[in-house]
């Protein structure tokens, strides 16, 4: 008889500095709210018998579709007030992945990711090629101002002042953020990867990573998040890992397959290897922000370095849990 496993999700939605003196509780809600939907959507797909795969490119694809956050419409711009998004899938049954980077006209580029998985002739796509790619298999195509918000526009002005890209706890303290983009965390020293990764019933697991990247970034960089064993990993016999933080640390140390190889080759428990990655080797050359992660007994991970994160996550058919703060 198949063994039925428990299914888990865990989403985040990105991580940074904790802007206290203009926190709201009504701010506060509008995340928790909008994490607890997508958390329940994806529960109540895996709860169906869902796989992994289908249950995290659904709570990405939600991410990607609500302004609140970092990915798909609400994206921040880059130096040349342009958009240009990235994204990451691998499915841990099979060490299958697609990923898809610099993109501007993919409405949904978790979906890219998943057709370029799907289709196995490559495992990453950028730039013009990657919207090809899309195009050819049907996706929908949007005008790039269809990522815009004004408020990541005036977050853009306030940041390329100061002539850096926000990408740490150094950046300029700006007073206007909060009044912007009203926000528990503050935007401007935010990290707004968002992510997903999960064990589904069959004990298989799945991650999945979308991202508009760095507010004043040069246009062509491309960070973590769809660089597979950097800001996405996930193999059946360790763990699903989604990053979310400054994405150069996180390429410079393969945050996301070190965690797996850390329980992999040194019998580290999920916990154990998260927290040494998160805690010494992300911070030993400067780097800040978090990860979620799930193992295959369904243990779950969401640690990060930073004053606070967006996350969310239910097991079996519990009620979705969801939080900011430390």
């Amino acid at each position: 008889m198949t063994q039925t496993h428990v299914p888990v999700i865990a989403i985040h939605g990105g991580a940074g500095t904790i802007s206290a003196a203009t926190t709201s509780a009504e701010q506060a809600q509008a995340y928790h709210d909008a994490l607890k939907n997508i958390v329940a959507a994806a529960q109540a797909m895996l709860l169906k018998g869902a796989s992994a795969l289908d249950a995290t490119c659904l709570a990405v694809e939600m991410l990607e579709e609500c302004p609140l956050f970092n990915a798909g419409h609400g994206a921040v711009f880059t130096h040349d007030e342009t958009h240009e998004l990235d994204a990451a899938v691998m499915d841990g049954a099979t060490l299958a992945a697609g990923a898809i980077a610099g993109v501007c006209h993919i409405r949904r580029p978790v979906r890219a990711a998943r057709a370029v998985l799907e289709d196995g002739a490559h495992v990453l796509l950028a730039g013009a090629g990657a919207e090809t790619f899309a195009r050819e298999r049907g996706l929908e195509m949007v005008e790039p101002s269809f990522f815009s918000t004004e408020a990541r526009r005036q977050q853009l002005y306030r940041v390329r002042g100061t002539g850096r890209v926000v990408t740490d706890h150094e950046g300029a303290t700006m007073a206007a953020a909060a009044a912007a983009t009203p926000s528990p965390l503050d935007e401007d020293k935010k990290f707004g990867t968002v992510g997903a990764v999960a064990l589904d019933m069959h004990g298989h697991l799945a991650a999945a990573t979308s991202t508009g990247g760095m507010t004043n970034k040069r246009m062509g960089r491309i960070g973590d998040s769809p660089l597979i064993g950097a800001g996405t990993y996930a193999d059946d016999r360790t763990a699903a890992v989604s990053c979310t933080g400054s994405g150069e640390m996180f390429i410079r140390v393969a945050a996301a397959y070190d965690v797996c190889a850390r329980m992999a080759y040194g019998g580290a428990t999920l916990e154990a290897a998260t927290h040494a990655v998160v805690q010494q080797s992300l911070p030993a050359i400067g780097g800040s922000g978090g990860l979620i992660a799930v193992d295959r007994h369904g243990n779950l991970s969401l640690a990060f370095n930073s004053e606070g994160m967006y996350r969310g996550h239910a097991r079996g058919n519990e009620a979705p849990l969801t939080a900011i703060f430390a």
